[in-house]
């Protein structure tokens, strides 16, 4: 499909299995697929994560 006048094809939003940072004061999460351990820690503060789902852009 052909989109003109500079507008950009929309985005599919999907269900996506995310793990989710129990800290309070952090907000880090990555996609389920993203990681090889069986529970992660948060990339960003080493916290516990939690699983959850979120509903975020589609990767193509």
């Amino acid at each position: 499909m052909a989109f003109f006048n500079n507008e950009k094809e929309p985005v599919k939003n999907v269900e996506t299995n995310v793990w989710s940072c129990v800290s309070d004061d952090c907000q880090g999460w990555m996609r389920e697929n993203y990681s090889f351990d069986e529970e992660p820690s948060c990339p960003i503060c080493q916290s516990e994560m939690k699983k959850e789902i979120r509903v975020i852009p589609e990767l193509k």
